[in-house]
């Protein structure tokens, strides 16, 4: 039988089903992050009366969706 105690176990078969959670959720929230930074920059210019290309802010809204929607995917499901 093993030796291994009931707990630690079951937090070992729960890391190896789902490996670098936590360095994902971190990733996740830097992504994001950065994306709004980089709309909230973008727009700052755009008031200020600079030009913009219109493909520039589909990619950052794009971000701004995308990256915390895989932030919230990747939660816990228990």
């Amino acid at each position: 039988m093993s030796k291994i105690d009931p707990e630690l176990k079951k937090k070992l078969l729960k890391e190896t089903q789902a490996p670098f959670k936590g360095l994902r959720r971190i990733l996740w929230i830097a992504f994001s992050g950065s994306a709004f930074l980089g709309l909230l920059i973008m727009l700052a210019r755009i008031a200020n009366g600079n030009e913009f290309q219109q493909n520039n802010i589909f990619i950052q809204l794009g971000a701004c969706i995308l990256f915390p929607t895989l932030l919230i995917l990747d939660r816990n499901k228990d």
